[in-house]
This record gives C-alpha cells, structure tokens and sequence, in this order.
C-alpha cells in the first residue's frame, strides 16, 4: 500500500505559501504558510498534520488491541499535542479519554502502552511519546 500527498510552494519561506492535497481529496489544496506555522495564521501546519495523524493512528491501533481481548470501545477520544522547539519535533503527547466497558486498569494499560509503541505512527516518530488517559 502506497499513501500520497502533495505539497506546492511558492515563494520565499517567510513571504511564500503553499497548499497541500492528498490522493483521497481528504486535502484539497489547503493553504499552509510562515504564519500558519510558526504564528496564528489561517491554514494548516505540518506538525498539525502529524498531531492529527498520530491520535487516528493511536486510536485505532488500540480499538483493534482492545477488541482483540474481547473489549470493543464504546468511544476513543484522542488529542495529540506536538511540541515543536528548535526545528525539531521535541515530543507528542497524548490525551485519551476511553470509554470501554468490563476492562481492568491494568489490562487497559498494557493495551495503551502497546498502542503507543506499535501503532505506525508511533513507530515513525523520533520523538518522545507520552500518553496520558482516563478510563470510563
């Protein structure tokens, strides 16, 4: 399976734009800039991007570890801060507030922690990861 992406750009960094679209139209020419990235400005980001691609990736690695033992989620909602210092992408944490019926904390939290080391996303990361959660 190959995903894909495209990026246009135009202009100096700083002054420039650019848009990003994928092949599922999921992105369609979303505008991205200096000021989206770096300020408050109107588009998206990379590192939002990432952010968002890691809490789906996350969520579903642990639906499909969680209904493996028999424990289907009723919901999975995960936020994904990404830090970014220094031109580097310093740490992702997550935020999770589960709601799964008849689990015991310590199962679900060996079903956490293997989602965070081993869901694609994760494994791609070099960056720390952290996951916080509340359970029901």
């Amino acid at each position: 399976m190959i995903r894909k992406a495209t990026a246009v750009w135009q202009g100096s960094g700083k002054e420039g734009k650019g848009h990003l679209t994928t092949a599922s139209s999921a992105l369609e020419k979303n505008q991205y800039s200096f000021s989206s990235r770096f300020e408050n400005g109107v588009g998206t980001n990379p590192e939002e991007l990432i952010a968002a691609a890691h809490a789906g990736c996350f969520a579903m690695k642990l639906s499909f570890n969680l209904s493996g033992e028999n424990f289907p989620p009723k919901e999975l909602e995960v936020t994904c801060n990404i830090t970014f210092e220094e031109g580097t992408l310093k740490k992702s944490h997550l935020v999770l507030k589960a709601q799964v019926e008849g689990i015991s904390e310590e199962k679900f939290a060996e079903l956490v922690d293997d989602a965070k080391q081993n869901c694609p996303i994760s494994r791609v990361l070099n960056t720390e990861i952290s996951v916080e959660y509340t359970l029901n």
